[in-house]
């Protein structure tokens, strides 16, 4: 059997003196003794917890372990744990009790009395209340299953399957789906993944851009009641499963109003639901009065980002994948030039969230309300600059384009890789070159880079076969500070807590246009650009990795490696 490793630094540290534990008793009162003890030691909650394991002859867990293992919760329930603060988990094969509080003699009772011959672990109390956290809604969602119905009795279900089914079984199914919203926007998730596998279902949330495991539920047959009560909720036909369909939903969670967008798709195990979390409120808040330099651009970047959008007229750009942050940058700008002179007007797909003193109008393609048809209207209601969600067709391409020739200044998005591609995406929507350059000030591609969570990174050393991989070597980085995550319950064990934005921004001048009409090669309007001082998405995101603010792995998992 494997054993879990106590860190090294442990053996390291000194025990707390006696002396110390007698004042933390005698200042505790209606404190915590435990509570009271770190106070006074005034050291971080990693020292702390080594100390505190070496004081009372306890191997300490260190968080990274503890958020890499799985909860054994069919063992010891979870509302037993929260009570207890208390977990059996399990690490590379192996069953171990983890603890927070040494000093109460009723608690240690009780776990020596479920513990069996499992080892018994100290970790520091806020990393075992974040792990705990981190399982709680979606084990119970999970656990309120109970148990499966018998193989004959889930394909009966699973050939019936009507409203009225999903109805009379609403305790399990509506209790699942509920508890994954509300878990989804606990934890600042964007998008929710329901999958459907071959034996049930498996639950993904994408915090900060990367996917995260939340949950499982067994039987296929109520896995396909899951996604229906997606539909149902949507208001899609429950019964075609061979094409995919879109929709959207709200609810209200804590007196807020949640916005889902809602994709589903057929596959091989029945079908997959993806949904995307629009919390407006939560948007609002956090934008309110948003300014770019809130966005981490670097600083000549975010001046070139203000006089273009002090420009009387003309289009801005703003490309990049799903994600990364082209919405926000957008109405960054607006605000910073919203000065109430100026009439304003977007129309967007949705409406994210509420710009004040700005006509924002949402797209309905179901009632005709296209972008294409919204772009037209807009331009006889006498405005001055225009929001366009996204360019995705070439009428939309074609009337932007326009609008920006006749003395309105565009602001819009379009999907494409980096700042170049954007000239491929708009010749494939036949949008004639000469009146594109024309109208284009300047094409902004942006990605959102995670940051090293500052309460457990630490200092570490390039590694050499790293720097390869990331076509660097070892004269290059001379002076940079390279770092390693971990994990903690500040980041819930991802080592890594926040983003901010990463940008190459191209600015359309004369030598350029006419290259881009003449259809001069890509390398030749690149090598152009890089000369005016075009600095490359890589190039940024490395900077962050120099000053020792994420890892190279985090800035290879997001740009190309040139």
């Amino acid at each position: 059997m494997s054993t879990v490793s106590v860190p090294a630094t442990q053996a390291l540290l000194p025990g707390y003196p006696r002396e110390l534990l007698a004042q933390a008793r005698g200042q505790a009162g209606s404190e915590r003794l435990l509570a009271c003890l770190e106070r006074l030691s005034g050291d971080g909650a990693d020292i702390f917890a080594q100390r505190l394991g070496i004081t009372l002859h306890y191997p300490v867990l260190d968080s990274q372990t503890l958020f890499a293992s799985r909860p054994l919760f069919e063992r010891i329930s979870l509302a037993q744990c929260l009570k207890r603060e208390f977990v059996l988990v399990e690490d590379a094969g192996q069953v171990i009790g983890v603890f927070a509080d040494p000093f109460d003699i009723t608690r240690l009772a009780w776990i020596d009395d479920s513990l069996g011959d499992a080892p018994l672990f100290l970790a520091h109390p806020a990393e075992l209340a974040a792990f705990l956290a981190r399982h709680e809604e979606s084990f119970h969602a999970v656990d309120s299953l109970g148990h499966d119905a018998e193989p004959g009795a889930e394909a009966d279900a699973l050939q019936s399957l009507s409203l009225a089914s999903i109805s009379e079984d609403q305790s399990r199914v509506v209790k699942l789906v509920n508890s994954t919203l509300y878990d989804a926007l606990k934890m600042h998730a964007s998008d929710i993944h329901l999958g459907m596998t071959g034996g049930g279902l498996v639950i993904k949330y994408r915090i900060d851009g990367v996917l995260n495991g939340a949950g499982k539920a067994s039987g296929a047959a109520f896995a396909d009641q899951v996604i229906s009560r997606i539909k149902v909720m949507a208001e899609l036909d429950i019964g075609e499963k061979r094409v995919p369909q879109d929709g959207r939903f709200k609810v209200a969670i804590s007196g807020r109003q949640i916005d889902f967008r809602v994709s589903i798709m057929p596959s091989i195990f029945g079908e997959d639901a993806v949904l995307r979390v629009l919390d407006k409120q939560d948007l609002a808040d956090r934008a309110n009065g948003v300014r770019l330099q809130a966005l981490g651009f670097e600083g000549q970047t975010l001046r070139n980002l203000r006089r273009l959008a002090a420009e009387p007229y003309g289009m801005i750009l703003v490309t990049g994948p799903t994600g990364s942050g082209k919405t926000t940058t957008l109405y960054a700008m607006i605000s910073e030039i919203n000065h109430g002179t100026d009439k304003i007007i977007t129309i967007e797909d949705p409406v994210e969230y509420q710009l004040p003193g700005v006509l924002q109008i949402p797209v309905n393609e179901k009632k005709g309300l296209t972008f294409a048809r919204g772009l037209r209207s807009i331009l006889r209601h006498d405005p001055d600059k225009i929001l366009v969600g996204e360019i995705r067709d070439p009428d939309t391409a074609q009337i932007a384009v326009q609008s920006a020739l006749t003395g309105h200044l565009v602001f819009t998005t379009i999907h494409a890789n980096n700042v170049f591609d954007v000239i491929g995406r708009f010749s494939q929507m036949q949008v004639d070159p000469y009146s594109f350059v024309s109208a284009l000030n300047a094409v902004l591609a942006q990605r959102l880079i995670r940051l090293a969570c500052g309460h457990c990174v630490s200092d570490c050393e390039a590694d050499d076969e790293l720097l390869q991989a990331s076509g660097l070597n070892r004269e290059a980085v001379q002076g940079w500070r390279f770092v390693r995550v971990q994990g903690c319950g500040q980041c819930r064990g991802s080592g890594y807590r926040g983003r901010t934005a990463i940008a190459e921004l191209l600015h359309l001048d004369d030598d350029l246009r006419q290259m881009i009409v003449e259809r001069r090669p890509l390398s030749q309007i690149k090598a152009a650009a890089c000369q005016r001082g075009l600095r490359l998405l890589r190039s940024s995101a490395l900077d962050l990795v120099r000053e020792g603010r994420t890892t190279l792995e985090e800035i290879n998992r997001v740009t190309f490696i040139a």
